[in-house]
């Protein structure tokens, strides 16, 4: 288990990536010689360096694209056998297509009709049995960091059961600690045994082999066991504030549970001048070439809105944008024009019926926000981002919600961290749990992230899933 963009991932997976790319150029390679097995001379021409190293790196980084786009890598994701099987078929029959595409674009990149056709049948085959032989020797094999959660109140409750959720990881909890040094002691909490005091933490790391503590007590005051933990910390035991191992965990920030201090004190939250301009830099060429090439999009798009239903195609709304300036974006309409004459101003729903025909379809595929390519170019939006909000919401919000403005200090974004995690808002709640995501990216802010966001944001439309 390591994280990226501070937020833990399992080795696993990373092995299974790594793994299986290997088995595509493997079965590749017996592909050929099974076509050309008894022309060695036909053979060597067909391995010839460079060719058929591009074909083969091309073969690969579509097929595992395909295997990430089906979640075959998001081990959080139970799923049995036959299901199994079924989405890595899925994906391979996605990846032929793709490929179809490319050869038909860069006839130079072609494999041999012979030579694809056994080859996936070979991905298939390989892919399948190492998948099952990889789960039997991870559950023997995959080595298990103990657990173990100082303090038993609501926050270590939340902590255990995105602990358990997270099985990937190799995180084996194996109980509490209460805080308390004395009185009455449960014998369990959360279906996990309550291992002792913080009094007796150094002998109950010692008996259970824990590795590493995570740190959840509500109030720490003469509570907690600081000698023991520094004296475990020395003796390479892992000692871990809860807020912070909960922020890696769901890749959100607990808001209900965080203390103002935490955000003083925790490491992100960095700001970089040259980042910064990159940024915009990369925003603006991003904003050009995608106002370029969706230009033809846009044009269908704005006769079907016509067509559809009365009114403008285009629609102008105020949002809030960095540092509070409020500014218009625009979108393909996609509701009746008098959707709020009787009600005012409220949030979407999913399945909101003052939504168009077309609009339905537009918003399901992101069609509509296909014009703010040119908030984007003004310089009001970035391609990543919190998503900007109606004034009115943003008064109502703040007032509600603690750390609100705080996602006013980078410019909004068509797509963010919220967007591709969480579902549509349509409520005070939803906002509060978007705001958590929205601070996670704030905290780890970076060109990375914000590659991953987009690339996540692609896997979400192509799926047909839209704005979740």
């Amino acid at each position: 288990m390591f994280r990226i963009f501070n937020q833990y991932v399992s080795v696993k997976s990373i092995l299974l990536m790594m793994l299986e790319g290997i088995l595509i150029v493997f079965s590749l390679l017996c592909a050929v010689k099974l076509r050309f097995w008894n022309n060695p001379d036909e053979l060597a021409n067909y391995l010839a360096f460079p060719d058929f190293a591009v074909q083969t790196t091309v073969v690969v980084g579509v097929c595992i694209f395909c295997f990430y786009f089906n979640d075959l890598y998001d081990l959080t994701t139970s799923s049995n056998a036959v299901e199994r099987v079924l989405r890595i078929e899925q994906s391979l029959g996605a990846a032929s297509l793709l490929l179809g595409l490319f050869y038909f674009l860069f006839p130079g990149l072609l494999l041999s009709r012979g030579v694809f056709i056994i080859g996936m049948l070979l991905v298939a085959a390989f892919i399948v049995l190492s998948r099952k032989l990889i789960d039997t020797a991870w559950q023997l094999t995959a080595p298990q960091h103990r657990v173990v959660i100082l303090g038993t109140g609501q926050l270590a409750l939340e902590l255990a059961r995105e602990l358990t959720r997270r099985a990937d990881l190799g995180l084996k909890l194996e109980g509490f600690v209460t805080g308390a040094s004395s009185g009455v002691i449960p014998e369990s909490h959360f279906g996990f045994p309550v291992l002792g005091s913080a009094s007796q933490m150094e002998a109950i790391a010692r008996d259970h082999g824990i590795a590493r503590i995570i740190v959840a007590l509500d109030d720490r005051r003469g509570v907690l066991p600081t000698r023991e933990l520094v004296s475990l910390r020395v003796q390479g035991v892992r000692v871990e504030d809860a807020l912070t191992a909960l922020s890696a965990l769901t890749g959100r920030i607990a808001l209900r549970t965080v203390r103002p201090s935490w955000f003083v004190f925790s490491d992100g939250f960095r700001r970089s001048k040259w980042n910064d301009v990159l940024k915009r830099v990369l925003d603006l060429f991003g904003g050009l070439v995608g106002f370029i090439l969706s230009v033809p999009v846009m044009f269908v798009v704005a006769l079907a809105v016509k067509f559809d239903s009365k009114g403008p195609v285009l629609y102008r709304q105020t949002r809030v944008g960095a540092k509070g300036k409020t500014f218009e974006v625009l979108k393909f309409r996609s509701m009746r024009v008098d959707a709020e004459k009787d009600t005012g101003a409220r949030w979407a729903s999913q399945d909101d019926p003052r939504v168009t025909r077309i609009g339905r379809f537009l918003r399901k595929y992101r069609f509509d926000e296909l014009p703010q390519f040119f908030n984007v170019m003004r310089g009001d939006m970035s391609f990543v981002g919190p998503r900007p909000e109606r004034p009115c919401f943003v008064d109502e919000l703040r007032k509600s919600i603690p750390y609100y403005d705080e996602r006013h200090s980078v410019r909004p974004g068509i797509t963010g961290w919220a967007q591709v995690q969480y579902q549509y808002g349509s409520s005070v709640e939803d906002a509060f749990n978007k705001l958590e995501y929205d601070l996670f990216y704030l905290k780890n802010v970076s060109l990375t992230f914000d590659l991953a966001i987009i690339f996540q944001t692609v896997r979400i439309v192509l799926g047909g899933r839209g704005g979740r």
